[in-house]
Formats: structure tokens, sequence, C-alpha cells
């Protein structure tokens, strides 16, 4: 099961604010209204585009709270959504490879969300779990595959 956001993060409060930064889908103002008052946002965007044409430089607005827009930016999360999609072959937007229900498009995240966290070294030759003190060592795909499960009960 995926976690949602609202179990990850504490809940913000005036002193303590929920800052995000996203392109300019105006979709994204409502959804968090709709779970946040905007007296504890900090929320910028990155318009790239303006009726489908794109705009050079991009326009970084505040749209909740006083970001500091020389730190509004999506690159980072656009540079992971490429490496997912390259990644996870159910998400390219063109694939033979569609995943034919939710179940096998969950475990194809998991998967590789193992492979990030644990497998794959980051540029300081640690990975996310052993930077996380999750794990000690880099693990392997054999290492992954003869692991003995346990459940809580």
């Amino acid at each position: 099961m995926f976690f949602k956001l609202s179990y990850l993060i504490e809940t913000p409060t005036e002193l303590i604010k929920f800052c995000l930064y996203t392109d300019g889908n105006d979709d994204y103002i409502s959804a968090l209204q709709d779970y946040f008052s905007p007296l504890v946002l900090t929320y910028g965007q990155k318009v790239k585009s303006v009726n489908g044409e794109k705009v050079f430089p991009a326009i970084k607005k505040a749209v909740f709270g006083t970001p500091d827009l020389r730190d509004v930016d999506t690159n980072m999360v656009e540079c992971f959504n490429t490496i997912l999609r390259a990644s996870v072959s159910r998400l390219v937007r063109k694939t033979q490879c569609i995943a034919k229900n939710s179940f096998s498009l969950e475990d194809a995240l998991y998967v590789f969300q193992f492979y990030w966290n644990f497998i794959h070294l980051q540029p300081n030759k640690l990975t996310p779990a052993m930077m996380e003190c999750m794990t000690n060592k880099k693990w392997t795909w054999g290492m992954f595959l003869h692991t003995r499960l346990t459940f809580l009960q």
C-alpha cells in the first residue's frame, strides 16, 4: 500500500508551513485547498506554458504564502518522473506493457521503489536507505530475491 502524503508529513501550522512547488496546473490549487488552509501553505508555481504556448523563461509565481521565488523549481521532480518512466515500462505513455490491473502496476512500483532506495547508488556512493540508516550496505538483486519475508501480526 502506498502511503498518503498526510501520513508522511507533520500537520502544518501557521508557524510550520507546508512548502511545495509545482508546475502551472491550476488543479493543484483547488486540491490543496480541499486539504489545507491557505494560511498553513507556502506554495509557488513554475509556469512553462500558457494556452499551450511555451513561455521562456518560465514564470515563477507565489500562490499561497510568500515562497522565495528563487526556490520555486520543478526540475528535480521532472527528472525523477523521467527516471521512473524509463525504469517502469508500465508508466510509459505509449507502451505494449500496459498494466492490466492496479495490482500489477503497484507491484512494479514496489520493485522500483526497493531498487531506488536499497540498490541504486546516489552520487555520494550511498543508497537512500543507507543515508537514512535503514541499512548499512548496498543491497543486490540476489539479496532482495532471497530475503525471507516476515509479516507483522
